[in-house]
């Protein structure tokens, strides 16, 4: 046994040992599920850890854009019917969903995503991604899973394999859905769509996970109530009227009308919201012109929005659109076009406080309380959100994915690591996969009824 896998399964052993005669623990801290088979998950997830890795491998190598998971989806699809699950595919386009009756009791919902962004990958990794494809504007562009869905999906799949391996210890139905089109927020919006919770057993639960870039393996950081932002996409195609860049008072420079309007955009935070409220106006992309000295009629702008107030959102949106016509028709410009495109809305992750403390409090006794710990709401998106649809409960958490010498040497050089959706982020597949089924199996088991 390495070092690393010792102290990841540390406290596991001490709490297994602590319990007397597998009863609960004492009243002051009491145990959620007094028949975990902790043991037995221990030994099943090392026994599934080498082809979870080599599957985890696989699937990073073979990354797919957004609504084109196909071969992931296919791979996904049949890793649960070997398992036995009845699974559907094409569900809201590329999406799998896997059931599994194991009698009476809740119906769970665990999510994986399975898509990838349109990123080159500059890690260096010998299993790195060497794709490319075509996005949806017919751009070719090097595809890489930047923000950890080769994680999730191999986690998933340990997940389902030690349940499974384990059925005489819950009883309860499983749900198990590989997700497509998470990084541009409209996967979960199709599978509901397409009638995921009327066609399939609907969830008393929802669960997931995601891998973080910033946190040392081993360890889980969750957020109870709100824990991620609205996310709205706006486009403002700046109008004007092109000519020669050497006569430009002939013309009406939609350039510098544009750099006007990302300017403007600032202020939106900085002097109209209230500094209580958390918001981003961020404008990613901006494309115009062909040549040094033309003068384009038009530039494109790409916005992402985040808030996490509805109040904040409207706020935003409609001050885009004010500032962008207000800049446009000072500058004597045509009518700018303001375009929300709610086909990407992202609505705030709101984790069920009660699900997440429940949840919370046994990764808790099982992995050590230092080693799972509250993290403030951030600006980042999730579509694992629409999931709550009916008040349903859910609950994400994240795992720590960097290896100890990565993290210290971090540390010590005061040097940020790679973020998510870097071209140089990448997980320490071993620890973060054992780490990720174990806490989705745990976290089942912790919602179902014992067997008798």
């Amino acid at each position: 046994m390495t070092v690393s896998r010792w102290f990841f399964w540390l406290p596991l052993a001490v709490f297994c040992l602590s319990l007397p005669c597998g009863g609960p623990l004492p009243a002051q801290d009491p145990a959620p599920h007094a028949d975990l088979p902790l043991e037995a998950i221990r030994k099943k997830v090392e026994a599934e850890l080498p082809s979870l890795v080599e599957l985890y491998k696989d699937l990073h190598q073979h990354p797919e854009l957004s609504l084109q998971e196909r071969r992931t989806a296919a791979k996904l699809a049949d890793e649960l019917k070997k398992l036995g699950f009845a699974v559907t595919t094409k569900v809201g386009g590329t999406g799998v969903v896997g059931v599994w009756k194991n009698g009476p009791g809740p119906t769970i919902l665990v999510r994986t995503d399975m898509d990838a962004l349109p990123i080159t990958e500059a890690t260096g990794l010998p299993y790195a991604s060497k794709v490319r494809a075509r996005d949806k504007a017919g751009k070719e562009v090097g595809v890489m899973h930047a923000c950890g869905h080769d994680v999730h999906m191999a986690s998933w799949v340990g997940a389902a394999r030690t349940l499974v391996a384990l059925k005489e210890h819950w009883s309860g139905t499983l749900v198990f859905i590989g997700q497509p089109a998470e990084e541009i927020g409209t996967g979960a919006r199709q599978m509901l769509e397409a009638g995921l919770y009327e066609k399939f057993p609907k969830p008393d639960y929802c669960l997931a996970l995601h891998a973080d870039a910033n946190r040392l393996e081993g360890t889980v950081v969750y957020t109870e109530g709100l824990a991620m932002a609205n996310v709205d996409s706006v486009d403002i195609r700046v109008r004007g009227k092109g000519g020669h860049g050497a006569t430009p008072h002939l013309t009406v420079d939609p350039i510098v009308l544009a750099a006007r309007i990302v300017l403007d955009l600032q202020t939106l935070v900085s002097r109209e919201l209230n500094p209580l409220d958390a918001a981003v106006v961020t404008v990613g992309s901006i494309h115009g012109g062909t040549k040094h000295n033309i003068i384009p009629d038009e530039v494109v702008l790409q916005l992402t929005v985040r808030s996490f107030k509805d109040s904040v959102r409207k706020q935003l949106l409609d001050g885009i659109k004010r500032i962008a016509m207000g800049c446009a028709q000072a500058a004597n410009a045509p009518p700018p076009e303001v375009m929300v495109d709610l086909s990407e809305f992202t609505p705030a992750l709101n984790n069920d406080p009660e699900l997440t403390r429940k949840t919370v409090r046994l990764f808790k006794q099982v992995l050590g309380e230092k080693n799972v710990t509250a993290r403030e709401p951030i600006m980042g998106g999730e579509d694992f959100s629409r999931y709550a649809q009916g008040k349903t409960p859910i609950f994400m958490w994240n795992l720590g994915t960097i290896d100890r010498e990565r993290f210290d040497r971090a540390q010590k050089e005061n040097k940020p690591l790679p973020s998510m959706h870097s071209p140089f982020y990448y997980p320490d597949p071993e620890p973060s996969l054992r780490l990720g089924a174990t806490t989705l199996t745990l976290a089942v088991l912790n919602l179902t009824r014992p067997t008798r």
